[in-house]
């Protein structure tokens, strides 16, 4: 027998459709699929515009990217139509730094290409060794001396190229032109990291919608103390996210916050409170404070937030102060990591001066920022991970570039009075670059007050189906 139970998560709050003249954050629709790929085209346009310029910076003559369709390398989902949802056959791209003159009769797509890539000139597609032959007569009419290749053993996104992709298309152009290719992963990350101006306004409109979701979610429409567990609350988001046509790129993630910190694992199916954390979640409860990591994806933007709240009890009107004191100090230290994000400069490098500033003020925590944009985990600089606080390998000595966009996402630890308990406090807000005078500024803003789901009287039904 399958039942609902009005009170878990109000019938309102899954039916609800935001309207006119409701506070902000706001819902935001997305365009018609049609607008929504003729936008994401003008993106791609203007990201590849600046690939010859990207090349000659890094000391490249040219950059080859091939796949097969289901094994593509990861840059490709950067540089595709939107209309496209695969490599077809074999697909293989090379980009100049020196583009060949248009009267060159290997300056255009293979005859073979078939259309799988019509606004890419310089991809050819096909399944036999006319590729390599076809892409061998592009290499002899541009005649570069360094071919870039993503093949590097530590970087995700420079490392798209598959052994045995890389193998075939060695053996199909010869050893001549196998020993011209390097691996210079900065070129791939620097790629997929640098986004164009043009994508930001739709950027803010989808974090807005973000931060209306979370609101929603937090809030006495949807939370009903006592009966809503986490995992409630994890799937209302996850239905919430398909009802507005968006898509996430993890699943949300509820807890209630006490002294265990969100990285330690439980195992165990009671807390140290005694409260059942096991399948089905942890039930909210008066007084509790919320804790919700929750990330929106569409038109190839990711965005991801962490946000606080703070369920009341009955008769009180306020988030107690020791925990508003726990949120000011998360927000300190935002800012210490936000104005240490510096073009230029490493992952290491910055995570070393956040911690340093973060000691001198006597604040405990954890930085462990990441790019955000293309991938909810994007290219680019890491700045710290949760179980890294000195030294990030590989991706931590990976530089900001301008026109990156960041994920500040951190953790403060705070003893709060009320609770006789030192509390986690974990928030996380994406910035964009702004130029080089205000550096990275917030996208869409930062949470510096709870989210409140207030007590209200309620009558429970229970229904069959």
């Amino acid at each position: 027998m399958h039942w609902l139970t009005t009170a878990l998560i109000p019938a309102a709050a899954l039916l609800w459709d935001p309207v006119a003249g409701d506070p902000t954050p706001k819902y935001n629709p997305l365009p018609p699929l049609r607008e929504q790929a003729r936008i994401q085209d003008a993106w791609t346009a203007e990201r590849k515009a600046g690939i010859p310029a990207l090349l000659k910076r890094h000391g490249v003559d040219a950059w080859v990217v091939s796949q097969r369709e289901y094994a593509e390398e990861t840059v490709f989902w950067s540089f595709k139509p939107a209309s496209t949802f695969s490599a077809r056959r074999r697909t293989t791209c090379l980009f100049l730094a020196e583009p060949l003159a248009a009267n060159s009769s290997s300056s255009s797509s293979s005859p073979s290409s078939e259309g799988a890539l019509p606004r890419q000139p310089g991809c050819i597609v096909g399944w036999t060794a006319d590729v390599w032959e076809t892409l061998k007569a592009q290499l002899e009419a541009a005649d570069p001396a360094t071919i870039a290749i993503d093949a590097h053993p530590e970087i995700a996104f420079a490392s798209g190229l598959h052994a045995g992709e890389y193998q075939a298309m060695a053996n199909g152009l010869g050893g001549a032109w196998a020993s011209r290719m390097v691996v210079k992963p900065e070129i791939a990350v620097e790629f997929i990291a640098t986004q164009p101006r043009s994508r930001l306004p739709r950027y803010r409109e989808v974090m807005e919608t973000a931060w209306a979701m979370i609101a929603r979610g937090f809030s006495e429409a949807v939370v009903v103390p006592g009966k809503t567990s986490t995992e409630d609350l994890e799937w209302w988001f996850r239905e919430e996210i398909l009802a507005h046509n968006f898509t996430t790129w993890f699943q949300p993630s509820v807890s209630v916050v006490d002294q265990t910190l969100p990285w330690d694992a439980k195992t165990e199916t009671q807390t140290e409170t005694g409260a059942a954390e096991g399948v089905g979640g942890r039930v909210i409860e008066y007084g509790d404070m919320l804790h919700v990591d929750f990330g929106l994806t569409a038109m190839g933007l990711n965005t991801d937030t962490q946000h606080l709240g703070y369920v009341l009890r009955p008769g009180e009107e306020d988030v107690p102060q020791g925990l508003k004191d726990g949120l000011k100090k998360g927000n300190r230290l935002q800012d210490i990591v936000r104005r240490n994000i510096a073009v230029g400069k490493t992952g290491n490098e910055m995570l070393k001066a956040s911690l340093g500033e973060m000691h001198a003020e006597g604040i405990q925590g954890r930085v462990y920022t990441h790019p955000i944009g293309d991938w909810g985990h994007s290219a680019g600089p890491l700045i710290g991970m949760t179980n890294m606080q000195e030294y990030v390998p590989a991706s931590g000595e990976l530089v900001a570039v301008r026109n990156m966009w960041f994920s500040v996402e951190l953790l403060v630890e705070h003893y709060v009075p009320e609770r006789n308990q030192t509390l986690w406090f974990a928030l996380e807000e994406d910035v964009y670059w702004a130029g080089e005078e205000k550096g990275w500024q917030w996208v869409y803003g930062r949470q510096e007050e709870f989210h409140l789901v207030k007590a209200v009287k309620r009558q429970e039904t229970m229904e069959e189906l």
